[in-house]
């Protein structure tokens, strides 16, 4: 099967959205004052600054010309590339750069940190993100240590610290009703970011947002990768999802992260009838713009068969129920009982975020952090589920026999 024709990553995201400018340009705009005030001759510290919204929010941010910026990220290679490409062009200016390949929740960060000169702007990236984590107890227990015990480690050490500046961590859309645990635990990481005392000198903002289109481990990432090695896609039936591009990412990122009211989680302002996206749709308008006809199979077998005995100008794409663990028909940004306020922008909108002491909460994190101690666990996905189930109301698990890794 001949390789797809190359198209520019931007060029196939501005397609995905159907915008042909950034949503939020003219916010950015509007506000650049303010910005330029939170960010010009500061100090920021990026934790996941070399993922994909991490970068593109550090992108987003240098024309702002901080002082200092630190780079920390547990990907080596990311970190290096992400140098090798600022230092390539002309964004850091005069800004002082500085990386540390690190895990953000071990001991070595709180050295790390106590080492360094004081931050005014800590923007925290770092997470899993992915569905499949919950297909077993080990990488449900992974994906809480990084999203959530290593968050609380982080806020104590910044509260230690006397961390006074302006503190982002970055949520998403399956927080808001969550289906799957990965989203349950954004929505505790919420819960722990925002709770009274958690920084008691800092302002704190969040922002929950869309799919970020071909981001690094993304579907539609794995659709390029597909592509470059002559396989099928394979893609869920009945899916829609919000999309955003990963400029847009980084200018939401940097939006909610200086200008919204402390206490506010930032969403953006979409339009469902327009703005969710049937993910079949995302695979033939893929497949179209790399130069081919999609052939829509039903199984594995026949889409392995398609391309084993390609036809010129078809690429196969296996049609999937959607049935596996953790998955809804679209996501949603505003939780049971939460209502949006203004915050000034033309094209974000924000959620008051309540701040009270969640002792149910640290009661449960003490006891995962125990559990990660123990030579045999005590605790099985299932008694997890509940415990965070009963710390979550609107928590309505989708389980499933299915799991992604067992699909294309």
């Amino acid at each position: 099967m001949s390789g797809p024709e190359r198209v520019p990553v931007s060029a196939l995201a501005n397609a995905v959205t159907r915008r042909p400018r950034p949503l939020f340009d003219p916010d950015v705009e509007r506000h650049a004052p303010a910005i330029r005030a939170a960010i010009a001759g500061r100090r920021v510290l990026a934790i996941g600054g070399a993922g994909s919204i991490g970068s593109a929010c550090v992108r987003e941010l240098l024309p702002f010309r901080p002082a200092a910026l630190t780079i920390v990220d547990q990907d080596e290679n990311a970190l290096v590339e992400l140098v090798r490409d600022l230092r390539s062009g002309d964004e850091l200016g005069d800004t002082a750069l500085t990386t540390a390949p690190l895990d953000f929740g071990a001991g070595v960060m709180r050295q790390f940190l106590a080492a360094s000169a004081s931050f005014d702007l800590v923007l925290h990236f770092a997470a899993n993100k992915h569905v499949r984590a919950e297909r077993d107890r080990f990488s449900l227990l992974q994906m809480l240590e990084t999203n959530v015990l290593k968050t609380r480690r982080l806020l104590r050490w910044l509260a230690g610290a006397g961390f006074a500046g302006r503190f982002f961590p970055v949520s998403t859309d399956k927080a808001a009703n969550p289906t799957n645990l990965l989203g349950a635990s954004k929505r505790l990481m919420e819960m722990l970011a925002f709770a009274d005392g958690a920084l008691p000198d800092a302002s704190v903002t969040s922002a929950r947002f869309a799919n970020v289109a071909f981001s690094n481990g993304s579907l539609l990432c794995g659709f390029l990768h597909r592509l470059d090695r002559g396989q099928p896609l394979a893609v869920p039936t009945d899916t829609r999802r919000w999309f955003v591009t990963p400029r847009e990412a980084g200018q939401l990122c940097l939006l909610a992260a200086t200008i919204a009211p402390p206490r506010t989680c930032v969403i953006p302002r979409l339009d469902a009838g327009r703005d969710l996206v049937q993910l079949t749709e995302v695979a033939d308008l893929v497949v179209r713009a790399c130069g081919h006809e999609p052939r829509h199979c039903t199984s594995e077998a026949e889409a392995r068969r398609a391309a084993a005995h390609p036809v010129p100008g078809v690429w196969p794409v296996l049609h999937t129920p959607r049935d596996t663990g953790g998955e809804k028909e679209a996501e949603e940004f505003l939780a049971e009982g939460e209502a949006p306020i203004e915050i000034g922008c033309a094209a974000l909108r924000g959620i008051p975020m309540p701040a009270r002491p969640i002792p149910e909460l640290q009661t449960l994190l003490d006891d995962l952090e125990a559990e990660l101690q123990r030579a045999t666990g005590n605790l099985d996905a299932a008694a997890i589920t509940r415990r965070i189930g009963a710390l979550l109301p609107g928590f309505a698990h989708a389980s499933s026999e299915r799991h992604l890794d067992q699909r294309m």
